[in-house]
């Protein structure tokens, strides 16, 4: 579950393992965040049918949200087989910038919402199932609307079907969720840091990697150290997009356990 308290790298020990914990920086949003253990999160009769995905999406997410007519929002489409069923699946992405800003300015204090990168519940993605023909709630990830949330495939948890990667950004900060699909439903299974310090003298930055699983057929994720690139003059550093010069030095091993449905490491090394 997202919980609104960012704090740096933080981990939870038990007698023999350090379990990753990186709950998210939010001022003072709330989150609305859908997440559900391993219960389905799909919904109701709204199948897709014969429309295009993008209209069946564009159509559900109005829904979902509450979007009204005249907003303007930004909605992509990232298709990818995300389970066991052999059916291509997809993840849809909603950015709702003009929201955040037209509610800032409504608010006490537009001036700071804006130097805060308008943080707050305005990135969403949404889960298609293809075997289903339906599309989850929506999924909140508190972030900066000022960049819409990245998405990447990846084959970690299964070589038959991929995982989901999602970026998003925290004011100078940028975070990487890993999330597989289980019964239906996307479920975290990881977090942690692309960069963060951007702008600043003390700034780290990672790139990762992925290896035989140690305890199973799940991979090992691999925290590899890496340079951020300096921020040039005149750049907002709640948007810049800077780059990563990798090292292959690994910073941290990462396993999964599966008792625990989620990814843990020993002592930090």
């Amino acid at each position: 579950m997202f919980i609104n308290v960012l704090k740096r790298h933080r981990y939870i020990c038990n007698v023999k393992y350090l379990i990753l914990f990186f709950p998210l920086l939010f001022m003072s949003c709330k989150e609305q965040n859908n997440e559900t253990n391993d219960q389905p999160i799909v919904e109701g009769p709204a199948l897709k049918g014969k429309q295009s995905l993008a209209d069946y999406a564009d159509r559900m997410v109005r829904a979902k949200l509450g979007i009204q007519a005249n907003e303007q929002f930004e909605l992509k489409i990232y298709r990818a087989q995300l389970d066991a069923d052999g059916i291509e699946d997809a993840i849809v992405t909603v950015n709702r910038l003009d929201f955040a800003m037209k509610e800032a300015m409504a608010s006490a204090n537009p001036a700071k919402r804006a130097e805060l990168g308008y943080m707050g519940n305005f990135n969403y993605f949404f889960f298609f199932d293809g075997k289903l023909d339906m599309l989850s709630p929506p999924i909140s990830i508190p972030s900066s609307p000022l960049l819409p949330l990245q998405v990447q495939f990846e084959n970690i948890s299964s070589p038959d079907y991929q995982d989901i990667l999602i970026d998003f950004r925290i004011r100078n900060a940028s975070y990487k969720d890993f999330y597989t699909v289980s019964n239906h439903t996307p479920r975290r299974i990881f977090q942690f840091k692309n960069f963060d310090g951007l702008g600043t003298k003390l700034t780290e930055a990672y790139h990762f990697q992925f290896g035989a699983g140690s305890y199973g057929v799940q991979k090992n994720i691999f925290v590899m150290e890496g340079q951020l690139e300096t921020l040039p003059a005149g750049e907002d550093k709640n948007t810049f997009v800077p780059k990563i010069k990798p090292f292959e030095k690994i910073k941290f091993t990462f396993f999964y356990l599966e008792r625990e449905a989620k990814y843990a490491t020993k002592d930090s090394q």
